[in-house]
């Protein structure tokens, strides 16, 4: 149903660009010299006109009731979906170190958060 929405959303679109562009605007007075303007046309002297805009009026509207349709549809689906929606808890198991090849440092004779550093003691006292 989204794929065809979609697909009809899309031919909308270009069917207005096309009427669109078709259409006379209302200084199209230059138009009328190059026989745009003759009154043996299909639809008549202004039949045209009259017909083309309110064809331009109904795909306008067809045009937004399928964006709208569409944006509900997709907001449907977020609300639907979510990564934590289908989620079991399960117990986790604890994960085994990995060998490394770094040497291992002993615990702090203290229990405070910050490790103790041997401070390098120099042998003899600079003199200059």
């Amino acid at each position: 149903m989204h794929t065809i929405l979609v697909v009809v959303h899309l031919f909308l679109s270009i069917g207005l660009i096309a009427l669109i562009l078709i259409q006379h605007g209302k200084g199209a007075d230059a138009g009328a010299a190059f026989g745009s303007g003759a009154s043996s046309t299909v639809f008549g002297a202004r039949g045209s006109a009259n017909f083309l805009s309110r064809t331009t009026g109904v795909l306008a509207l067809l045009f937004f009731v399928t964006s709208l349709t569409l944006a509900w549809m997709a907001m449907e689906t977020a609300r639907d979906s979510g990564l934590m929606i289908d989620a079991q808890t399960t117990e986790s198991q604890p994960v085994p170190a990995a060998e490394s090849d770094l040497p291992v440092v002993p615990e702090a004779a203290n229990d405070s958060a910050v490790p103790i550093v041997p401070v390098p003691v120099e042998a003899e006292p600079r003199s200059e």
